[in-house]
């Protein structure tokens, strides 16, 4: 196997590219200028929807949405805000795990989770819209974490966040979703027993924003300060929202209500959604999303401060009005130790027995989707396509993960493998659009692919057309048919606006043009996707593709 060690996967800001290389950072995107200042994103991957909570000893723990994509739960550490890796996920598989594992159920899932530390131990919330609100909890986020316990059975209910109040009593805000409960906009809250695992009193109403100005109102974080409860919830939708901050003196409210950030005269659309963070130096911070189309809704970080009547500000308040705006670039926090710069792995050498946290399945794990191998490559088995399959839209066994910048070059080296006509693995970009670079058998070699599909959810068909036909490195006996296998390396390049250009390679070094350029969309909930797939025809023998490398710059 062809290895080396790899430079880890920066992210890096466009505008600061020249400044990054003379500081001798790689890879496609740093925010940390090295310089004690930051520039947003924070994390240009699709982490929809943070939270983030102070761990004790200091560091900080953030997780996202995942929906149906497995394992879900990313949990990602911090000892500064702004330098973040991907620790792991808190769920190997999404309950109820039939249901997952079945096939794709795409925006389903895990929705907006929120992160706490109490009493010694970790636990993590989410509302699933068809099955209701679950808990995981640990004391130890960076391995396992308990089986899911269901909170509470329903549809709707979605968002929730706990508080664990002076008195040892413990509440549930959480938000309701319009495609199954048939309303929306409002803001619950319940008490659960001590131990969090069971709703033990009612729902009540706690804010309402039918009001004609704070429409689709979701996304509940709660906290106490200063003798009041603060829920803080986004509204106005995913693109263009803003922040709300709710205040009452009784947890049950009424609440009133002011915005407290908003795009203003920025270029940063909708930035709300998220978590506010106090550090051991007694800063508070905001960390929230950005919606950025094909790449998902990225991460942003942003100062706030308390004002003197108590409600919060966050980011610059250039007019002085209450609502602030957010940054492009700023201060980092200050923290007692220096982070490292960081930033979620995007490449992968597949030398270890565990895939790297940075893949997902667009469905639960099945042991036939493929195997992890110690020899150094990753073997992921032909899914069979129904017999009246129309687009990837169906297919569970996509080994996937986010776009890490607005610009890079992924390349992989692979070997395929295959005994039937029309039996097919390749490179995909997945979204409500995809395109994908397919080597199919044919005869006794193989033809290269790209296939595209647009509106895939709405069941659109593909098209396809040949853009090469390569003859088999190798072919030998094997059973009733002969096995025919090519080497081969695939590669996309993710230019701005995500304009997609895929081409291959025989040998590594020389890499030809393959079919036309492709804009990646997103998908149900979540950005564009990059990495493989392996299909056979209905009623075919499964063949398969061993990924040795995939390498991001």
């Amino acid at each position: 196997m062809d290895m080396y060690r790899k430079a880890l996967p920066f992210l890096f800001c466009a505008a600061l590219a020249a400044q990054g290389a003379a500081q001798g950072l790689s890879g496609p995107w740093v925010p940390d200028r090295g310089d004690g200042t930051f520039v947003n994103p924070v994390v240009h991957a699709d982490y929809s929807d943070p939270d983030v909570c102070a761990a004790p000893g200091g560091g900080f723990y953030m997780t996202a949405s995942s929906f149906q994509c497995a394992p879900g739960l990313p949990i990602l550490h911090s000892r500064d805000l702004v330098n973040w890796r991907l620790a792991g996920h808190a769920l190997p598989a999404v309950p109820p795990e039939d249901y997952y594992g079945a096939a794709p159920r795409h925006g389903r899932g895990v929705w907006a989770p929120s992160i706490r530390y109490h009493a010694g131990e970790f636990f993590i919330y989410w509302g699933d819209p068809d099955f209701g609100i679950f808990m995981v909890k640990t004391r130890h986020p960076e391995g396992a974490w308990e089986k899911p316990v269901l909170v509470k059975a329903g549809k709707g209910m979605i968002d929730p966040c706990p508080l664990w109040d002076d008195d040892g009593r413990l509440y549930l805000a959480h938000a309701w979703a319009g495609s199954r409960a048939g309303f929306n906009s409002v803001i619950t809250v319940c008490e659960l027993n001590a131990q969090g695992t069971e709703a033990v009193g009612p729902e009540v109403l706690v804010f309402d924003g039918n009001d004609g100005t704070n429409h689709t109102v979701e996304g509940a974080k709660f906290y106490k300060r200063g003798g009041y409860y603060y829920i803080f919830a986004p509204a106005g939708g995913v693109e263009k929202g803003w922040q709300l901050a709710l205040r009452s003196r009784s947890v049950y409210g009424p609440y009133e209500a002011r915005t407290v950030m908003a795009q203003g005269t920025t270029d940063i659309n909708g930035p709300h959604q998220g978590a506010w963070v106090e550090t051991p130096a007694g800063e508070s911070w905001f960390v929230h999303f950005q919606d950025k189309g094909p790449y998902g809704r990225v991460v942003h970080l942003n100062p706030m401060a308390w004002r003197a009547d108590g409600w919060p500000v966050i980011g610059e308040d250039p007019d002085g009005d209450g609502c602030g705006q957010p940054l492009r670039r700023c201060r980092k926090p200050r923290v007692d130790a220096p982070s490292p710069v960081l930033a979620p792995p995007a490449g992968d050498e597949f030398d270890s027995r565990r895939l790297g946290p940075q893949w997902q399945w667009h469905a639960n794990y099945q042991d036939f989707f493929g195997f992890p191998s110690q020899a150094g490559f990753m073997r992921l088995y032909g899914h069979v396509l129904s017999e009246g399959f129309v687009n990837f839209w169906e297919v569970p066994n996509l080994l996937l993960q986010k776009f890490p910048a607005e610009e890079f070059t992924a390349t992989a080296k692979v070997k395929v493998a295959a005994k039937d006509e029309g039996q097919a693995s390749g490179l995909i970009v997945m979204g409500w659009d995809y395109c994908r670079l397919a080597v199919e058998k044919e005869g006794g070699g193989f033809v290269l692919k790209q296939a595209l599909c647009h509106d895939a959810e709405q069941g659109s068909p593909e098209t396809s057309r040949t853009v090469a036909s390569l003859p088999a490195s190798r072919k030998y006996e094997a059973g009733l048919r002969p096995n025919y296998e090519l080497d081969l390396y695939l590669r996309v390049e993710v230019g701005k606006g995500a304009l997609c250009r895929f081409s291959y390679s025989t040998d590594g070094r020389e890499f030809h043009p393959a079919g036309e350029p492709f804009k990646a969309r997103q998908g149900k909930w979540i950005g564009a996707k990059v990495g493989f797939f392996s299909t056979a025809p209905c009623g075919k023998e499964r063949g398969w593709m061993d990924i040795d490398w995939f390498r991001v710059e």
